[in-house]
Parts: structure tokens; sequence; C-alpha cells
């Protein structure tokens, strides 16, 4: 029994650990960098917003108003 133990353990400890340089590292990174958000200027009220998405100053998207931000805008004057 004490034979076969040993047997295992041989074979546990010959698993191969291929070790990645530095250079191999920094390479698979490359693409984790933050970048900077691509913004657009709302034609409505010349905020920027994120492209592709609803303007949160006004609700504009496109020139079409998509949604009422008039209960926002009231909502934050009382609370000031």
């Amino acid at each position: 029994m004490l034979g076969f133990f040993k047997s295992i353990c041989y074979i546990i400890a010959m698993v191969n650990h291929m070790r990645h340089t530095r250079a191999h590292t920094a390479n698979r990174r490359s693409h984790h960098a933050l970048k900077t958000p691509n913004l657009s200027v709302c034609s409505n009220c010349q905020a920027p917003h994120l492209r592709h998405r609803v303007c949160p100053n006004c609700g504009n998207y496109k020139g079409v108003n998509k949604i009422d931000m008039t209960p926002k805008v009231t909502k934050k004057t009382v609370k000031k």
C-alpha cells in the first residue's frame, strides 16, 4: 500500500509548470489598459454624452426627444 502511495505522489510531483516570461505576460495583458470613452456632443443642449445613447441632460437621441426629463429636473430643483 505504501508503494502505491509513493507512485501517486511521484506522478503528481511530475507536473510540468511552464514559466511565462515578462514579455509574454505583458503581451497577454496589453488589452487590459483603460481607454477614454468616446463622447459626442448633444445636438439639442451641447452637453457631452456617450455615443449611441440618450443624452442624460435633455433626453434626446439623434434630434428626437426619447425621454421626458421634466420630472427629473423638477425633482432636482425641489431638492435644492
